[in-house]
């Protein structure tokens, strides 16, 4: 008996004596290939595995044109956002620009498809759309642990989760990479059984993971399991905006200053405060990278008391401004949208352009 994520029957596409749910793919500039390779995958080797058409799915655009994703490959697609087919699921691949390119056409028909009973997933960075388009509010929310901070900063009251994916009702968040197969797998197995996600699962030479799963292998710890130095990095982590003192840490870890000290130098071959700064700047290049808050801005979230002290810190430890960083950044994210156009535009004539 399948067991549907919405409560609802699965519908479109026969597949033997099952309604074939019918999986839609929206794919956001520099989306991520290697998600949208092993969640079609999956679904591939499953009908191909079972001699049955059990899924369905199609490729969407916001405006039906071909995307580029982040490795620089292009990607057709069949719909645009305008004449989507009707899907059981709905999901969202986002780039590395994860609310600029959200369009109120977008979150509408996010919201939309929720509201007629489809499933809507988000992968890697998309949580941010789940949240814009207010889908998510008090619901456990994952998303890729490198957009943490940036989600954090801007929708602070929305809970996330160090897990894989989070399946809720009728609302999926998954952290994005290869936790997109074992959300797929799950998904397999709810629709049809265990037996065929293994299969799958064997076919793409991957061990199945639980939902729960952390991320990372030194995502946050336990308390009373993890080593001294993932403790201290998971403090820190913890209090960008307002940095605690050498005294303030070893008092949280119940050490002294000068374990503290030797402790960072003997595995860091940083001091605590070196090591602080390291972390408080690498989120600083992912709030750069994900977001286009102001550095003044920036910088209060990593705890640098004035924009030029960020700037300073962060040109000696990258060899460049954050200025400079994002705007080649930007530059290569802005290249990569129809540069037909773009050449089109860059080798036109001057005299033959109208004014």
């Amino acid at each position: 008996m399948v067991q549907s994520v919405t409560g609802e029957a699965p519908r479109s596409h026969r597949g033997g004596d099952r309604v074939a749910p019918c999986f839609v793919f929206i794919l956001q500039p520099e989306f991520p290939i290697n998600a949208l390779i092993l969640a079609s995958e999956a679904l591939r080797i499953a009908n191909q595995n079972s001699g049955l058409s059990l899924f369905a799915w199609h490729y969407a655009s916001a405006d039906g044109a071909p995307v580029r994703a982040s490795n620089g490959m292009w990607m057709e697609v069949e719909f645009s956002l305008g004449d989507l087919p009707k899907a059981d699921y709905l999901f969202l691949f986002e780039g590395n620009l994860p609310t600029q390119r959200n369009s109120p056409e977008l979150l509408a028909r996010l919201r939309s498809a929720r509201r007629y009973g489809a499933v809507v997933a988000a992968v890697d960075t998309a949580a941010f759309a789940l949240a814009q388009s207010g889908l998510v509010r008090g619901r456990d929310t994952v998303l890729h642990w490198e957009a943490v901070p940036t989600f954090q900063e801007r929708f602070p009251e929305i809970p996330l989760k160090d897990a894989l994916y989070e399946i809720g009702d009728g609302i999926i968040s998954c952290g994005g990479g290869v936790a997109t197969l074992d959300l797929m797998l799950d998904l397999i197995g709810r629709h049809y059984d265990e037996a065929l996600a293994n299969e799958v699962a064997n076919a793409l030479v991957h061990t199945r993971r639980p939902a729960d799963r952390p991320q990372r292998l030194d995502s946050r710890p336990t308390p009373g399991e993890a080593s001294l130095s993932a403790r201290i990095i998971d403090l820190m982590e913890r209090n960008l905006d307002f940095p605690l003192s050498p005294a303030e840490i070893a008092g949280r870890l119940g050490i002294s200053v000068r374990s503290l000290e030797r402790h960072c130098q003997r595995h860091v071959r940083e001091t605590p405060m070196q090591l602080y700064l390291l972390i408080r700047l690498q989120a600083a290049r992912n709030f750069l990278f994900y977001e286009d808050m102001s550095l003044k801005d920036i910088s209060i979230a990593c705890g640098f008391s004035y924009p030029s002290v960020f700037s300073r810190a962060f040109r000696d430890h990258f060899g460049q401004t954050p200025s400079d960083f994002r705007s080649a950044i930007r530059s290569q994210q802005d290249q990569s949208l129809r540069p037909e156009i773009r050449r089109l535009a860059l080798t036109q004539p001057t005299d033959n352009v109208r004014r």
